[in-house]
């Protein structure tokens, strides 16, 4: 292995408060890098950097840790062009548009499923995501829910089983037989292929009671939970997702100050997902709110076909500055090391030696950027465990 060394970074954003300035992004000015094969060695000024095989000057730009986007549904066919258009022009969002992808989904072979999915990930990747979560839930049966989980396991560990995404049209007059689904032959053939289980907990979707037996049922076999929360209604699914020790609640956008207290307090990530609010014009979660409890926060995607049909963290980096409170410096920190704690990960998401060599360059000098210049290219190299991909 080859030791490389990137120097002159005129900001670096390393998520470790014990470096630099002492704040949570630990910032170092006129800082270097060391990457020696897949990790971090070395952190500090640049004037300081040991010798290295390779050395690479990004000649006053910023460095931030790779993007980690901890919510996705990638693995789909087709898209709802039509149904955006209409709710653009007027018509509510309800959870039901998910039934247009799933018969597409069902229809299109493993490999136009894994073609998709290879393409967002170059899309992400070229905008510095270097770790995603994806999800299955648009096959809502036994064979294709397990198909999906296989085809998103071709391209990342972080896999999530979301039969429970709604109630398949299938036992659209038998909700409580799809729940035996979901908890029975369905989670037996889909545990072998995932890491997560998710529920959609939501008039139209799935209530309290269900989407516990269903969390519940995949803790038993090995897989930790992670809830979609509260985006539509007020709802139970904040609470169940601290009661169930979820690694995070995600949207999060009609909270009661009992959810927020209870976030405040436990170790569920609230994961805010701003692309859903920006395409379907609904409220905006109240990050702010979250933050002065005390709330962990990430930053994610949520890219599907229905109501967030974007790749680009920043972009959400960007809309959670302007609509949800946040700082820049909270942005970037959610986006980064707040997705790595939604995924209870320690080695990604910080640039800090031991972390994963996963680096993001900008063509900028400062991490504030991505909100200052809205919409504009500025990743100009990425690093994925120590491989300059982009």
């Amino acid at each position: 292995m080859t030791t490389t060394a990137v120097t002159h970074i005129a900001s670096l954003v390393t998520n470790d408060p014990s470096l630099g300035n002492g704040t949570p992004l630990g910032l170092i000015q006129d800082a270097a890098v060391v990457i020696d094969g897949d990790r971090i060695v070395w952190t500090g000024e640049s004037s300081k950097a040991p010798a290295t095989d390779n050395v690479l000057d990004a000649a006053g730009r910023a460095v931030i840790p790779g993007f980690v986007d901890s919510h996705s549904h990638l693995v789909f066919a087709g898209d709802r062009t039509q149904e955006f258009n209409a709710r653009m022009s007027g018509q509510p969002y309800r959870a039901g548009g998910i039934r247009t992808t799933v018969a597409a989904t069902r229809a299109a072979s493993d490999e136009e499923l894994s073609a998709n999915v290879a393409r967002y990930l170059a899309e992400a990747l070229s905008q510095g995501t270097t770790t995603f979560e994806t999800k299955s839930g648009y096959g809502l049966t036994v064979e294709d829910e397990a198909r999906a989980l296989r085809v998103a396991a071709r391209h990342t560990d972080e896999v999530t089983y979301l039969g429970a995404h709604i109630v398949s049209p299938d036992y659209a007059d038998d909700p409580a037989g799809y729940v035996d689904l979901v908890t029975g032959p369905m989670l037996e053939a889909c545990a072998p292929h995932a890491r997560w289980i998710d529920v959609f907990c939501e008039q139209g979707a799935f209530d309290g009671d269900q989407a516990r037996a269903i969390l519940t049922a995949g803790r038993a076999k090995g897989l930790h939970p992670r809830i979609h929360a509260n985006q539509l209604t007020y709802g139970p699914g904040v609470q169940l997702a601290v009661e169930l020790d979820a690694a995070s609640a995600d949207h999060c956008t009609h909270l009661t100050d009992a959810d927020v207290d209870a976030l405040g307090q436990g170790d569920t990530v609230a994961t805010l997902l701003p692309g859903a609010e920006f395409s379907t014009r609904a409220t905006w979660p109240d990050a702010r709110r979250l933050l002065d409890a005390g709330a962990t926060v990430a930053l994610s995607t949520d890219c599907n076909p229905g109501s967030s049909f974007t790749s680009s963290m920043p972009f959400c980096v960007a809309l959670a500055v302007r609509d949800m409170g946040m700082t820049p410096d909270e942005a970037i920190w959610s986006a980064t090391a707040g997705g790595a704690a939604a995924l209870r990960r320690t080695d990604i998401g910080r640039i800090t030696p031991g972390a994963r060599a996963d680096l993001v360059l900008l063509d900028a000098p400062s991490h504030v950027h991505l909100a200052y210049r809205p919409g504009v290219p500025l990743v100009r190299a990425v690093w994925r465990s120590g491989q300059r991909v982009v």
